[in-house]
């Protein structure tokens, strides 16, 4: 474990952003990890994945902790299901990947997400049709008061949209070092009900491999590579509004498309808000809006943490104005 002083963040946040830390550990184990929190001399400490949901605006104070656990492991298996370990340091597409290959089903439509496998329950991350809690089975973190180990059940994790415990009530309490998750070996459960899912299998047998690499195509014809152009995928949430206000807005915006939701309200692309009003593709310096998807601001080279955030405000006054809708952010601005 080697301390760093004013470590360049640039190559740890898939925004590509040129910031940096005052001090930088990088931890291989949970014994690292918990003398990295244990360091009286830093009284704030920060914890990093695979900064694939962070926009960084300013220089992290303290000591940044940048998690890198690594292992996949069988816990148990019987004739139908397998229940999977992954560490927390582990890449999520690569972790899909191996998955797939083991012909376990269940993460094949959350395929080509960017980040690690330790923030994927606090983000419940999600992809057509699919959330991360609908293979979630467990997850083992460090309480950052103490470092006691805990394991959160999927109850405890108080999943909900792009939310979780983690993200609320536990928020900066715990360290997810590991995410156990129960996939199938048979009898799959498929998800193609996203009809570009369909169109992209065509004859093709609907397997687990299958449909990742349809949805891979998909997913690589409309959002940049972070590794070529500067992103955090989508920025942000689809907004959740009443059907009244939904009905009022059909009014005026015909093809308004509209996801309903089970307590009843309406869930709405964002995506489709921001490029009515003219947001696609707009560039302001390096700081911009991808022209192929309105929900993904870029970075096109040199743009700050604070410049892209500046887009992101003009982007949610202009969709307040418009649609009288408050657009959330997904990624988390620091």
């Amino acid at each position: 474990m080697k301390l760093h002083t004013q470590y360049s963040l640039k190559a740890f946040n898939t925004f590509g952003i040129e910031q940096s830390a005052e001090n930088f550990v990088a931890v291989s184990s949970q014994i690292q990890l918990k003398e990295a929190l244990s360091l009286k001399s830093f009284e704030q400490k920060f914890i990093l994945g695979g900064g694939s949901n962070l926009l960084l605006t300013q220089p992290i104070k303290g000591l940044c902790i940048h998690i890198a656990l690594k292992g996949i492991n069988v816990i148990q298996e019987d004739d139908k299901t397998v229940l999977v370990e992954a560490m927390a340091g582990e890449n999520w597409h690569d972790f899909v990947c191996w998955t797939l290959e083991q012909g376990y089903g269940g993460l094949e439509n959350l395929s080509l997400i960017p980040g690690n496998v330790g923030t994927s329950p606090i983000q419940n991350i999600g992809a057509y049709g699919v959330e991360l809690k609908d293979v979630f089975e467990n997850c083992t973190a460090l309480d950052r008061n103490d470092l006691s180990e805990r394991s959160f059940s999927k109850k405890e994790a108080q999943f909900g949209y792009r939310s979780s415990y983690f993200k609320t009530e536990g928020k900066g309490q715990y360290v997810i070092t590991a995410v156990r998750f129960r996939l199938t070996k048979k009898a799959h459960q498929i998800n193609i009900s996203y009809g570009a899912i369909k169109e992209a299998l065509g004859d093709q047998e609907t397997t687990p491999q299958n449909i990742a690499n349809a949805l891979i195509g998909i997913r690589q014809s409309k959002l940049p590579n972070p590794a070529e152009l500067g992103n955090s995928g989508s920025f942000f949430k689809n907004p959740v509004i009443t059907k009244t206000q939904y009905d009022q807005l059909l009014l005026t915006h015909p093809s308004l498309p509209s996801y309903p939701q089970e307590n009843g309200e309406v869930k709405v692309p964002a995506g489709w808000l921001i490029d009515q009003l003219g947001f696609k593709g707009k560039r302001i310096g390096d700081a911009g809006v991808h022209a192929k998807q309105a929900l993904v601001l870029v970075n096109y080279g040199a743009a700050t943490g604070q410049e892209i955030l500046a887009l992101a405000i003009e982007i949610q006054a202009t969709v307040k104005e418009n649609f009288d809708i408050d657009l959330e952010a997904e990624v988390n601005i620091l």
